[in-house]
């Protein structure tokens, strides 16, 4: 589908942004070069009256701007491009990443293969690592998202220990947990009805959310390999920075409290709680850093606590609308990312 044809179906590339006009004209720049051409883009500017985009239309009069009035985050600046779009398919993109010419036409051949497919993710590299020469994957991710049994996402591609390069080890198409918002794929009518991402996130995790939530309705998400976005990465919220710590703990509960079904749900919620007490208390051993992280960990806690009957409330009608138990969503799953890893090094070191 790489051909001009008013047969295809339309796409909307929808990017949240917030600041640093420069990176965003280099991810439009790029867009302008793809080969599909029944592509539309919508940038939602989060930048309220600090707005860095002030007359962008004229370097870019193909694009659609949203200004909004205050910074929603990417969920809500996502959920906003996405009730004003109405293209068959949309893309939600982050403003720091950049696609390949041929990025989006197998993206559309595999979503029109296959009705059931709610959303995908193309392989995702970083910006870095190509200037440098290299294929590696991108931390926010990389081949395609998945998820232990209790809670932790994880992507193929990448590690605790560091992100692998890129030889081709997941050129197959799969079935995956959740696809990054650095550039998500998904069936605008299928996320309309869902609600699109949870606004509460802010930024965060709100699509591994939405992606749960699509595998419990029956829709699948899958990788698409030859597909190819690179990304910058750190743009919001440099990797380890103690409000990023915030999110990632907070939303990670909140979902889990969410979207798994009740006994799993009492099995894992102690011990995952015991996790994040332990996380505390690592980053105390990290000097004045670490007791920033571990301040927020404990105020992730606390606001999950303070925002449970929402939650609960949410998570009763998600519940009620639960087509997929978890023993499917769950199958395959690991019990611990981290058990995973270690016995991945040590198979590794006695290679």
């Amino acid at each position: 589908m790489q051909e001009t044809s008013t047969v295809y179906p339309a796409v909307t590339v929808i990017i949240p942004h917030l600041k640093n006009r420069g990176m965003l004209e280099s991810c439009l720049d790029s867009l302008r070069q793809s080969l599909y051409k029944r592509l539309s883009v919508l940038v939602v500017d989060n930048g309220g009256r600090l707005s860095d985009l002030s007359g962008i239309e004229t370097s870019y009069p193909e694009i659609d701007v949203i200004r909004l009035p205050v910074n929603a985050g990417y969920a809500g600046g996502c959920n906003e491009g996405l009730n004003r779009s109405s293209s068959k398919y949309v893309v939600f993109m982050n403003d720091d990443a950049v696609v390949d010419p041929g990025w989006l036409g197998p993206l559309v051949d595999e979503a029109e293969r296959d009705p059931l497919i709610g959303a995908l993710q193309p392989k995702i590299l970083s910006l870095k690592g190509r200037r440098e020469g290299r294929r590696t994957f991108d931390y926010a991710g990389a081949a395609g998202g998945l998820m232990d049994r209790l809670g932790f996402p994880y992507c193929l591609g990448r590690t605790f220990s560091g992100r692998e390069e890129d030889r081709g080890q997941y050129d197959k198409a799969r079935e995956i947990f959740w696809a990054s918002g650095v550039a998500m794929f998904a069936s605008r009518e299928l996320l309309v009805g869902l609600g699109g991402f949870e606004t509460g996130f802010f930024m965060h995790m709100e699509e591994i959310d939405l992606c749960w939530r699509l595998r419990m309705s029956g829709h699948s998400v899958r990788s698409v390999p030859d597909s190819v976005v690179w990304h910058e990465g750190g743009a919001s919220l440099q990797e380890g920075s103690p409000m990023k710590v915030y999110y990632n703990h907070r939303n990670a509960i909140t979902m889990l409290l969410r979207n798994r079904s009740l006994v799993p749900l009492l099995l894992v919620l102690p011990l995952r709680l015991l996790l994040e007490a332990a996380a505390a208390l690592y980053y105390l051993s990290g000097g004045a850093d670490g007791r920033a992280k571990a301040k927020q960990v404990l105020r992730a806690m606390r606001d999950n606590v303070a925002g449970f009957g929402a939650t609960l409330q949410d998570r009763r009608q998600i519940q009620q609308a639960r087509r997929v138990g978890d023993r499917a969503l769950f199958r395959e799953a690991p019990l611990s990312v981290f058990l995973l890893d270690a016995s991945q090094r040590r198979a590794s070191d006695s290679q």
